[in-house]
């Protein structure tokens, strides 16, 4: 994918529709319809509400499901993801990302070419992790294949260091896997994140992936993907090429609650001040 065309700039703000729990998990509602209707109608309101306040992409991801399949989401998962990508592409044009939690890259995927979405994230694209469903491991090697055999120009945006995991070496993290994800693994976008949702990337860690970017002379954009707030977007696009935000375009700031137009537009006029 050409990044910057894409999104019409080469420092884009993704705002991110987070789904309610979807019909078969843990915490949806009894009635299955209940469910699917509450998931559709939080979608669609999110996607207009990120689209009138200025973003310039959307990310849709089933963050209600948790407890997470560790990378193989069942069927009844996948349909409704689609059914509500299909509904936030019904509001807005804006270009739209695909996330099927924990780390179903195949199911991303499949779902980004069904409803003819732009990119796709990948929370462990290469190498292994160590997180609350286990130990998850990339499948570069497989995404990508199925993404030729598909047919369709998907962007791969992967985590470096992904939130809420631990690096299954002894040896711990260094941002030298910034390499292995966008040279071995041909990713598109590499995220850099904090260490939870919500939670802001340590600058220093941030300045190491993009340091580790430039030693290896490769121009693969780097995002950050969580924490950024109105507050500290302009900072962060001092270092990155993007942002990925959820939870400070909230009401209130809480991640579960819907999209807030007013936050939306004060970062995104924030953002434009850096860009």
């Amino acid at each position: 994918m050409e990044f910057e065309a894409t999104f019409g700039t080469d420092a884009p703000v993704i705002g991110m529709v987070h789904l309610p729990p979807l019909p078969g998990a843990p915490k949806a509602p009894a009635d299955g319809a209940r469910a699917m209707r509450d998931a559709l109608d939080r979608a669609a309101a999110d996607a207009r509400a990120l689209d009138g306040g200025g973003v310039d992409g959307i990310m849709i991801e089933n963050f209600g499901d948790a407890p997470f399949y560790p990378d193989d989401a069942p069927k009844h998962v996948v349909a409704a993801v689609t059914r509500a990508a299909t509904a936030v592409a019904d509001e807005t044009d804006l270009p739209l990302g695909i996330n099927v939690l924990r780390n179903d890259a195949e199911a991303a995927l499949s779902v980004a070419a069904a409803v003819g979405a732009d990119y796709v994230r990948v929370n462990v694209h290469t190498g292994a992790r160590v997180t609350d469903q286990g130990v998850v491991q990339g499948r570069a090697h497989e995404t990508l294949r199925l993404r030729d055999a598909l047919g369709v120009d998907v962007g791969v945006f992967a985590d470096t260091d992904v939130k809420h995991s631990a690096p299954l070496s002894a040896e711990g993290y260094t941002a030298e896997s910034f390499a292995d994800t966008a040279e071995r693994g041909l990713a598109d976008a590499v995220i850099a994140s904090g260490r939870g949702t919500g939670e802001a990337a340590d600058p220093e860690a941030l300045e190491a992936v993009v340091a580790e970017r430039e030693a290896h002379g490769l121009d693969t954009p780097v995002l950050v993907g969580s924490g950024v707030s109105a507050e500290t977007v302009a900072g962060t696009l001092s270092v990155a090429d993007g942002v990925i935000v959820g939870t400070a375009l909230k009401e209130g700031g809480e991640t579960t609650a819907p999209v807030d137009a007013d936050r939306v537009a004060e970062l995104v006029s924030r953002a434009d001040e850096a860009r």
